[in-house]
């Protein structure tokens, strides 16, 4: 059997068409995502007129968005990006939670790839760290998964094709 797996950084996103949806709330962590997730597509080739962008209020509304999205047909796979950071009450644990669990949902239902970029950190420096500091770029890794994950889906639509190699 082969390996159905390739590099992130060897994808060409050429013809790949990519949704990403992006919560306001902390606008200054998640405009930086997205301008991450956006070099990372643009460097993969894919093509501005296949890249659409959904801006939603917080995390809590990704997964309504992302699952009409997905659901469309309209693109291959759905980039959710958003920046939740623990307070002193409890709305944390529920916001994130609740997120993931729907993006997750979402994910299964649609057969669409939906890559969870939120954030979930106790402190704003955390956050910070995750847009081009010290722990790397979220946003870019957000894309580099979406594009792998299209890549994935597609050389395993083609099991069945004797003419297709896997590796």
């Amino acid at each position: 059997m082969g390996e159905y797996a390739a590099a992130a950084e060897t994808i060409d996103g050429a013809g790949m068409r990519v949704a990403t949806v992006v919560a306001r709330f902390n606008e200054h962590i998640t405009a930086a995502l997205l301008e991450g997730a956006q070099r990372a597509l643009k460097e993969r080739h894919v093509a501005d007129v296949d890249v659409t962008v959904a801006w939603v209020p917080g995390a809590f509304e990704l997964p309504l968005v992302a699952k009409h999205l997905a659901s469309s047909g309209a693109c291959d796979s759905v980039i959710c990006l958003g920046a939740v950071i623990r307070g002193d009450t409890p709305h944390f644990d529920y916001v994130a939670g609740e997120a993931a669990r729907g993006l997750q949902e979402a994910a299964l239902a649609t057969g669409v790839p939906i890559v969870f970029g939120v954030l979930t950190t106790d402190t704003l420096q955390q956050a910070l760290d995750r847009i081009g500091g010290s722990e790397g770029h979220k946003g870019e890794e957000a894309a580099s998964t979406a594009l792998e994950m299209i890549e994935l889906l597609r050389r395993l639509a083609k099991l069945g094709d004797p003419s297709v190699s896997a590796d």
